[in-house]
C-alpha cells in the first residue's frame, strides 16, 4: 500500500462523520462516546432489541463489544450483526475476557458464528481463545513473543475469515495473506480502563469510511498509538488522570501530517 492511503483515511472520517453504533460495556461507555467525537465521528448507544435492528442499517458501522455480559445484550448484539449483515455495514467485534469464563468464551464463538464479523480485535488470549486454541501468554504484550502471536494472527485470520488484530506493546493486523505490525502507542494506555474498547470503535470508525478493512484498521491502529504519544509526552510524570484528559485532546488534534511523520507501520515479509 502507498504510504499516503494511510493517512487519507483519517481525513475521510474527518469529513465524513461516520455514524458508529456501539453496543459496548457500561464501563466504558461515556469515554468511548467522547473518544469518537473527539476523533470526528458521531458515536451512537443503542442497546435495545426492539431498535437495535433499525441502528444499524443506518450506521456505518457496528461495534460490539462483550466487557460487561448479560443475555439481553447478546440477542441485542446478534439482532444488531445480523442487520449490519444484511445491510453491507461492517461489524467490529471485541472479545473482552474471552477466555476468562467458560460463558464469555460461548458467547464470543456465538456471535461469530451468527454474525460476518469485518474486524476482530483483542490480545492474544481473547483472539486464541475465540477460535479455539490453547493459549498461554508468556509475555505481556506481542514483542515479547512476536513471531508465535503473528502467527497466531494469521492462523484466526483465516479460520474466521476476518481480518484479525492483536493489540499489545506491538499491534498485529492481518487478514490471513498480508500482515502488518504497527508500533505506535505508549505503556500509560494500560492505566487507563476502556483505552482498548475506544480503539474498538476507533477502527469502527474508519472502517466506516474505507472499504479496504485492512487499511482501515492498520490506519486506525497507527493514528490511535500517535495521539497516545503525544498525550504521554504532554502529560509527562502527571499520572493516568491527566493523560486521559490530554488523550482527547489528542483525538482531535493528531493530524494526518502527524501520521505522516510519526507512523510506525511495517509489512511483514518485506
Amino acid at each position: 500500500m502507498e504510504t499516503n492511503r494511510w493517512f487519507e483515511t483519517l481525513e475521510k472520517v474527518r469529513e465524513g462523520r461516520p455514524l458508529v453504533h456501539n453496543i459496548t460495556n457500561v464501563v466504558v461507555t461515556n469515554f468511548t462516546a467522547n473518544g469518537l467525537l473527539a476523533l470526528g465521528a458521531s458515536p451512537v448507544m443503542a442497546y435495545a432489541a426492539e431498535e437495535v435492528a433499525d441502528m444499524a442499517k443506518i450506521a456505518s458501522s457496528v461495534v460490539l463489544n462483550i466487557g460487561t455480559l448479560n443475555s439481553q445484550t447478546v440477542e441485542s448484539m446478534i439482532i444488531a450483526g445480523k442487520a449490519a449483515n444484511e445491510n453491507s455495514v461492517p461489524v467490529i467485534f471485541d472479545p473482552v475476557g474471552a477466555g476468562t469464563t467458560p460463558y464469555r468464551t460461548e458467547t464470543a464463538q456465538k456471535i461469530m458464528k451468527e454474525v460476518h464479523v469485518s474486524v476482530i480485535r483483542g490480545n492474544a488470549a481473547e483472539i486464541a481463545n475465540v477460535v479455539g486454541e490453547n493459549w498461554e501468554i508468556k509475555g505481556v504484550d506481542a514483542g515479547d513473543a512476536n513471531g508465535n502471536i503473528v502467527e497466531l494472527a494469521i492462523s484466526a485470520a483465516q479460520k474466521l475469515h476476518t481480518v484479525v488484530v492483536i493489540t499489545g506493546k506491538e499491534d498485529i493486523v492481518t487478514d490471513g495473506e498480508t500482515t502488518f505490525v504497527i508500533a505506535n502507542g505508549h505503556p500509560i494506555l494500560t492505566k487507563v480502563t476502556g483505552t482498548g474498547c475506544l480503539l474498538t470503535s476507533v477502527i469502527g470508525a474508519f472502517a466506516g469510511v474505507e472499504e479496504d478493512l485492512l487499511k482501515a484498521s492498520v490506519a486506525a491502529l497507527s493514528f490511535y498509538g500517535i495521539a497516545a504519544e503525544k498525550a504521554a509526552e504532554k502529560t509527562a510524570e502527571q499520572g493516568p488522570g491527566s493523560f486521559q484528559m490530554e488523550f482527547l485532546n489528542q483525538l482531535s488534534l493528531t493530524s494526518s501530517e502527524d501520521m505522516r511523520q510519526l507512523a510506525a507501520i511495517k509489512k511483514m515479509n518485506e
